[in-house]
């Protein structure tokens, strides 16, 4: 069976050894390719798998595709332990070697451009969400007593305009810490990305995603940063903070991972 050369980041030359045991794709080790002064973090893939018309099955197969991106991003993790990888596409294949070092010329002035702005530079990234009652909390709970029945037609309006107002001011709430915590997380960023709130049935996540941003911030003062975002935790009851990171700057590379 032939093997394609499957590229996961290109970063700088660096004399840190990455794990021993580290593997990418299909268990393979990750190996270094230096070429023009740049380092392509590679491994050998199938190419039954790999080749164009089996990716665009392999794309429709969330659980290939899972998989796929786990050893991608562990790869690209251990990577940002030791250096500032740039990540690249995930499933970018290449026939051999010598097409590598060919895509490595040509967009050579571009790596070496991201690479200057991003050296020492991790991502972090911010979620809030408005809580709502989980499953488990609401089977414990003790159940609610039932509302009494409507008196009127007028009265079940009312009810429904009270209902509709409470929601209102807990969203419009939720929005005004969120903007808070975001204006005060970009004053300690260098860049910051605001992406599409998260669609709860496609992430699992619980509740309502109002803030989704990443930010790059230098790697010496993550520590402050990681610092303020735990501080606003209990600030706003009926609303969670998740943080995650430290990331190689995959929001800031023109590079998405999936």
């Amino acid at each position: 069976m032939t093997g394609l050369r499957y590229v996961y980041a290109v970063c700088r030359p660096f004399g840190t050894p990455l794990q021993a045991e580290l593997t990418g794709i299909g268990g393979a080790p990750p190996a270094l390719l230096h070429h023009h002064g740049l380092v392509a973090v590679v491994s050998t893939v199938p190419e039954a798998d790999f080749c164009e018309e089996a990716l665009k099955a392999h794309l429709e197969d969330l659980d290939w595709l899972a998989a796929t991106a786990r050893a991608h991003e562990g790869v690209v993790d251990a990577l940002t332990t030791v250096t500032t990888p740039l990540p690249l596409r995930l499933a970018t294949v290449f026939r051999d070697d010598s097409a590598v070092r060919t895509m490595i010329e040509a967009r050579e002035e571009h790596f070496r451009s991201l690479l200057d702005r991003l050296h020492d530079r991790v991502e972090w990234g911010v979620k809030v969400y408005v809580e709502t009652e989980t499953a488990e909390s609401a089977e414990s709970a003790e159940p609610a007593p039932a509302p009494a029945r409507p008196a009127s037609g007028r009265d079940y309006l009312r009810r429904r305009r009270e209902s509709s107002h409470a929601r209102e001011e807990q969203w419009q709430r939720a929005e005004r810490f969120a903007h808070g915590l975001h204006e005060r997380l970009a004053e300690r960023a260098e860049e910051f990305r605001l992406h599409p709130a998260q669609n709860a049935a496609l992430s699992g996540a619980r509740g309502q995603n109002v803030l989704n941003a990443a930010y790059l911030v230098s790697r010496k003062h993550s520590e402050e940063f990681v610092e303020l975002v735990d501080r606003t935790k209990d600030e706003a009851a009926g609303l969670r903070v998740e943080l995650t990171g430290p990331w190689a700057a995959y929001s800031f590379t023109g590079e998405a991972a999936s």
